[in-house]
């Protein structure tokens, strides 16, 4: 399968869930109404009656109501419980990973960490990012679980999160670690996580009834069978607990399963996640949080003790799926104590911006890996395909950047810098012209610091912007609102100085915004709202216009090239792809129109981004610009799109500890 039919299952899973979900629920609705008429006939008429005191005597007025009365209100008291409790759940985890990661006592890893398990976990996860064209999720630390065990969670790629616990960090190799990071980032684009915290939502509403039945067993007793009916509550509860593990085993077995595959794809190290596996096997991987057993399924192995409805395959299962010459031999793990080294923000910095060095890459490995040329047909098989190949890229491409860029990219400021340093003009009369429009939104030291950067980064290879600017991402999130609002409008404004349309560098600031959006307004998560492609014809044209325009030297050829793309666009939506003027597709439209296509099923964007990439390719060749345009539309429509490198086999270089 590939990514787009990994999306759609994922949706078709997400009804599957809703159906077991109705399934589980009218179930429990039968067995409290069962309860309740047991309790009913045991007391006869007492349980018919609502004793209520009477304000003018001082005895007691009885109303008396049908059994069918109070079963039907019953039923709805019922109802409304688990309903209420699932949107509860719903609303507290609209925070995306984080709220998950917090949920279960999470610590966020710092950036500039000086512990060195802490330090070799943020590189693995950032070269896995740079491999898969994911932006980088935070990462946390469960400092209070000794056992080895990781989670992904999020709505989507942009609030995502990884999480793993204190034994994971400091008990698995580098080789071992890989293989579960690379586990998570499997969920992460296989659309798993979505599901997953929908399923926390769902799961928690039926696990409500035992709250209520411990409410009533403490009330006070009278004649009507409150405690009574708590205790009961509490059974049914269990029953509860019974159904949603029984969904979150089906719902996650079979997905456990093709994330290993696909992180042995990924990596191409079977034994780096089987020995994984085989340290769980010695060590174990419980979680001890209150709220491991709504998020079981997250997991990377099973949080809770083995049962019925483990929501994971057999350990040995796993293990001999990736290794079949399973000897049983597991050597013990002996912790050796890791010594600090010391943070990034403590290296010394060049005094003066014509010291810095320039970006290494292009003299690098990482450079041999990048293909002659790039096919149409390439872009969309790439999209959610991460290899070896680029992980062996992304590894070079981590240890090339400049001590002074990694710097920037690990602190809130210094990330900002780096971003509007990319949105500079190379014209020297445009980009003094910028700088004077920041006057009045940024501070002289923050001015000083853009250009710093932006010296630093002359030279630079196109390729490496989109990497870089995902790094920064971890850092740009712990902006306050504040900071935040004034970096949009910064970055909003250099933009909007520039006197040529730059379709790259505008979709550049675009993605840093989004993603950053979805972190400090978690409230506007696009939702599905267009499954038909008919709808999106206006939205497709200027899309299709705008790059186009961006590829070609004149509107005749910027017609040719539209028209290449358009054509199987007309085809899928049943009617004309409009094509307009350039002052009909600038920015501000194909903001709107991708706002638009982001909110389309995965089968209609992989079809638009299809028709991007047969635009671009008019003229028979996709050059390196042109590559990375196509990749920052890609990001627009949540469709990610590891670097474009060469697929030949060679041996792998051996990975860096830290």
């Amino acid at each position: 399968m590939d990514f787009f039919e990994r999306q759609d299952k994922a949706r078709r899973n997400t009804k599957l869930l809703v159906f077991y979900f109705v399934l589980a629920v009218l179930s429990l609705l039968l067995a409290v109404n069962l309860t309740v008429s047991l309790v009913l006939a045991g007391f006869g008429n007492y349980g018919l009656m609502i004793w209520k005191s009477n304000p003018i005597s001082s005895g007691t007025e009885q109303l008396p109501w049908s059994q069918a009365e109070l079963l039907f209100c019953v039923t709805i008291g019922t109802l409304a419980v688990i309903l209420t409790g699932s949107v509860v759940k719903t609303l507290q985890l609209t925070g995306g990973g984080s709220a998950v990661a917090e949920l279960l006592d999470g610590r966020l890893v710092n950036p500039n960490t000086s512990d060195a398990d802490e330090r070799r976990l943020l590189n693995v996860v950032e070269e896995m990012s740079i491999a898969s064209g994911v932006p980088v999720p935070q990462v946390y630390v469960m400092d209070g679980e000794a056992g080895i065990n990781a989670f992904a969670a999020g709505h989507s790629a942009s609030d995502a999160a990884i999480g793993v616990t204190l034994g994971c960090a400091k008990m698995l190799s580098r080789d071992e670690l890989q293989g579960v990071i690379a586990h998570e980032f499997s969920h992460i684009l296989n659309g798993d996580m979505r599901l997953n915290l929908r399923l926390m939502g769902l799961v928690f509403g039926i696990l409500c009834l035992t709250v209520i039945g411990r409410i009533l067993i403490r009330a006070r007793r009278g004649k009507f069978p409150l405690p009574l009916i708590g205790l009961a509550l509490i059974i049914i509860g269990w029953a509860g607990v019974f159904f949603g593990r029984l969904i979150q085993a089906a719902v996650s077995r079979q997905r456990e399963a093709l994330a290993d595959a696909s992180a042995v794809q990924f990596t191409r190290n079977p034994a780096g996640l089987s020995g994984a596996l085989k340290k769980i096997l010695i060590y174990g991987s419980r979680i001890d949080s209150p709220h491991a057993e709504e998020a079981s399924h997250l997991f990377f192995a099973n949080g809770l003790d083995n049962s019925l409805f483990a929501t994971h395959p057999l350990l040995t299962e796993r293990i001999r799926a990736l290794r079949p010459s399973l000897d049983g031999k597991f050597p013990r793990v002996i912790q050796q104590p890791t010594p600090a080294i010391s943070p990034a923000s403590e290296a010394p910095q060049p005094p003066h911006p014509p010291q810095i060095p320039r970006f290494p890459v292009v003299q690098t490995e990482a450079h041999r890996f990048t293909p002659p040329f790039i096919t149409e047909h390439a872009v969309v098989a790439n999209v959610g395909q991460a290899t070896r190949q680029h992980l062996r890229y992304a590894v070079d491409f981590h240890q090339a950047i400049p001590p002074v860029l990694q710097v920037a990219s690990r602190d809130p400021l210094g990330a900002g810098a780096l971003v509007c340093a990319f949105l500079l003009a190379s014209d020297p009369s445009t980009r003094q012209k910028q700088l004077e429009n920041l006057d009045c939104a940024t501070s002289d030291s923050i001015r000083e610091e853009i250009m710093r950067i932006w010296h630093a980064i002359q030279g630079m290879p196109q390729q490496a912007r989109i990497p870089l600017v995902d790094l920064a991402l971890p850092a740009l999130r712990r902006l306050s609102p504040q900071q935040f609002e004034q970096f949009r409008a910064t970055t909003e404004k250099l933009v909007a100085s520039k006197a040529e349309t730059d379709l790259f560098v505008y979709m550049l600031r675009k993605i840093v915004v989004r993603h950053l959006e979805r972190n400090f307004f978690p409230q506007q998560r696009p939702i599905t709202q267009f499954y038909a492609l008919r709808p999106l014809a206006p939205d497709c044209g200027a899309l299709l216009s705008a790059a186009a325009y961006a590829g070609q030297r004149n509107i005749t050829e910027a017609y040719a090239a539209f028209a290449q793309g358009a054509e199987s666009l007309n085809r899928a939506a049943h009617c004309e792809i409009p094509w307009l003027p350039p002052d009909q597709c600038d920015l501000s439209r194909v903001d709107a129109a991708l706002a638009r296509l982001s909110q389309a099923v995965p089968q209609i964007k992989k079809n638009v981004l299809s028709a991007c990439a047969q635009t671009v390719a008019a003229d028979d060749v996709i050059q390196e610009g042109e590559a990375e345009l196509l990749r920052t539309i890609a990001d627009a429509l949540d469709c990610p799109v590891p670097p474009f490198v060469q697929s030949q086999e060679t041996s792998a270089p051996a990975a860096p500890e830290a």
